[in-house]
């Protein structure tokens, strides 16, 4: 029998700081300090200025979730991700019920910056799809 492996996540971006913040938010997950430093600043200020806020971390703190891990990349993204995260907050929701929380969720993450870009809803089934700050496709389902 073969073992279930943690993994992680990776987002390439340009500012992986204020991406993590938002992921954060969005999951309810936590971006500790690097191991060993009280904050990001301080761990900062032992980098050269090139590396200075080149990657970011977060973590659900129940230990369930994966980690997120965000690089800094030179280049902006230029296509639809191949792969992307369902935030999923209508589980077992069907209809009106299931539409009214997507709904819900997806104000709440305009408020942080997300950008609504379509809804799909066949009368029973929805989800909605978004992008993050810096254009990441993701799904509120």
């Amino acid at each position: 029998m073969s073992l279930i492996k943690k993994f992680q996540v990776t987002f390439d971006c340009a500012e992986p700081r204020r991406v993590a913040r938002f992921w954060c938010e969005v999951l309810g997950y936590e971006s500790p300090s690097p191991k060993g430093f009280a904050t990001w600043d301080e761990y900062d200020r032992t980098q050269p200025a090139e590396d200075r806020g080149s990657w970011s971390a977060c973590i659900d703190p129940s230990g369930v979730g994966p980690r997120l891990f965000f690089q800094r990349v030179p280049e902006g993204k230029v296509v639809k991700n191949r792969v992307h995260l369902d935030v999923r907050v209508g589980t077992g929701l069907v209809g009106e019920e299931r539409l009214a929380t997507l709904e819900a969720e997806c104000t709440r993450l305009l408020a942080l910056g997300a950008v609504r870009v379509q809804l799909l809803y066949d009368g029973t089934d929805s989800c909605i799809v978004m992008q993050d700050i810096e254009g990441n496709e993701f799904c509120v389902d």
